[in-house]
């Protein structure tokens, strides 16, 4: 097992390898460094002068990918695609381009972040799984077929809908929750509404995709036995049906670490809360390079460090299968 998680890991570096030259060239495509100067500098007033300082100051002097004024390995080790890359393999996220200590901030900001997905992330599996297993308990009849016709009108509906008709129901007419903000000392008031309106929009699409393995587990031969043996439906579908469905459960979870780092980009933006989606989006539309790339960095980290989680976890679920 220890041979294979560490040949997963270098496995990995190609991988982040690949995300970081896509992520470099996409946005300098769109910006130039002359252009991130203008924009941080505050225009088309800037000098010439100050626009090479605010380069030098945040380390966007250096060529992109190849560096023509030096010779031999340099020309490749000495740009700015390098020297950042090598700081960021190891997490050394350094500061934003408005000064801002980005690993801090990352700090500061991921609990929010995981206040609403983690409770977000267990209510939803719990609350989904279940009423799969009702409608596969109760196959065929009204329950499973106006159960279906719900999820496929959930699944209809933009999460937007959801978001903004949660803030005036629940917020605005009823006050049971605030509109949006967020305080450290009552974090349970701020959360509990993007709590229940990520819960509610993931309950089509969710119970749709648990209700299918179920029911494809349902009609395989061990289901037959277990039958021939006289097992209730009921026996069979928690201690037989479900077990056998765990694997590509426990697949679909475990990809969702990321999100419960990096947080929900419509959900934190809507309600006002600090965690890392805000900071994505704010970023991104102040086009701050430096956060932009640390966020995509890390969440490719959480995405491989899934994957590797993952393998772990099918181990557990399934001791038949070996990892060579």
């Amino acid at each position: 097992m220890l041979t294979y998680i560490i040949r997963r890991i270098l496995y990995a570096l190609p991988i982040l390898l690949g995300v970081n030259i896509i992520t470099f060239a996409l946005f300098f495509i769109v910006n130039s460094p002359d252009d991130m100067a203008r924009i941080h500098l505050g225009g088309k007033r800037v000098t010439q002068e100050q626009i090479i300082q605010w380069k030098s100051t945040h380390d966007y002097d250096k060529p992109l990918f190849i560096n023509n004024n030096q010779n031999g390995l340099n020309k490749i080790t000495d740009t700015l695609f390098v020297q950042q890359t090598i700081k960021l393999l190891q997490l050394d996220f350094g500061v934003s381009d408005t000064g801002r200590n980005i690993s801090y901030d990352i700090r500061q900001r991921m609990w929010p972040s995981l206040a609403i997905a983690v409770p977000s992330l267990i209510i939803g599996l719990v609350l989904n799984i279940s009423l799969a297993m009702l409608m596969i308990f109760f196959r065929g009849s009204y329950i499973d077929n106006i159960g279906g016709i719900l999820c496929i009108i959930l699944m209809s509906i933009s999460t937007l809908f959801f978001i903004i008709g949660g803030q005036f129901l629940f917020a605005k007419i009823l006050k049971w929750f605030p509109i949006s903000g967020y305080d450290d000392l009552i974090v349970y008031k701020f959360v509990a509404l993007p709590i229940l309106v990520a819960v509610i929009s993931s309950i089509g699409m969710d119970v749709r995709w648990y209700r299918t393995l179920f029911l494809e587990e349902l009609h395989k031969e061990y289901v037959n036995t277990a039958k021939a043996k006289g097992l209730t439906h009921l026996n069979i579908l928690f201690k037989h049906i479900f077990k056998n469905a765990l694997i590509p459960i426990v697949t679909t979870v475990v990809i969702i670490i990321p999100h419960l780092f990096l947080g929900s980009l419509l959900l934190e933006s809507f309600f006002d809360i600090p965690g890392l989606g805000s900071y994505t989006i704010d970023a991104i539309g102040q086009q701050d390079f430096a956060i932009v790339k640390s966020m995509v960095f890390l969440g490719a980290i959480l995405y491989i460090i899934g994957l590797v989680l993952t393998d772990i976890i099918y181990t557990l679920v399934d001791p038949r299968i070996k990892f060579k």
